[in-house]
């Protein structure tokens, strides 16, 4: 059964390409590493709510776009070895110190898959 590691995270607007250069780096390590698709979706419809929704969910400022992403793995286990293998890479290091996004605001999570149509 695929695993899927989601994310959120607001994004400077002005930020935009300095993140798609830095998340197509990424794709490359991750894909290295097992993964089989890798997707960043820049936000351009994303409403705001009046319980919740995703500007909330990151406490995302003004001027700062929402962007939603996956990775998706065969397995969690090939996902947990990635993840393992990805901490002992060099290419890795310093990696998030240059990130154009504030990390501390970032939610993710792993998911398994129970439909894919």
């Amino acid at each position: 059964m695929s695993y899927v590691e989601g994310f959120v995270v607001a994004v400077p607007e002005d930020n935009k390409q300095a993140y798609r250069d830095l998340a197509a780096e990424a794709a490359e390590i991750f894909k290295r590493y097992g993964a089989t698709r890798i997707v960043e979706a820049w936000g351009v419809d994303v409403p705001e709510g009046k319980v919740t929704d995703f500007y909330r969910a990151v406490q995302a400022e003004p001027g700062e776009v929402i962007v939603f992403s996956w990775i998706e793995y065969p397995s969690r286990q090939v996902r947990d070895d990635a993840f393992q293998k990805m901490e002992d890479d060099k290419a890795m290091e310093g990696f998030m110190g240059e990130a154009p996004f504030d990390g501390k605001r970032l939610i993710y999570g792993g998911f398994e898959t129970i439909l894919d149509v």
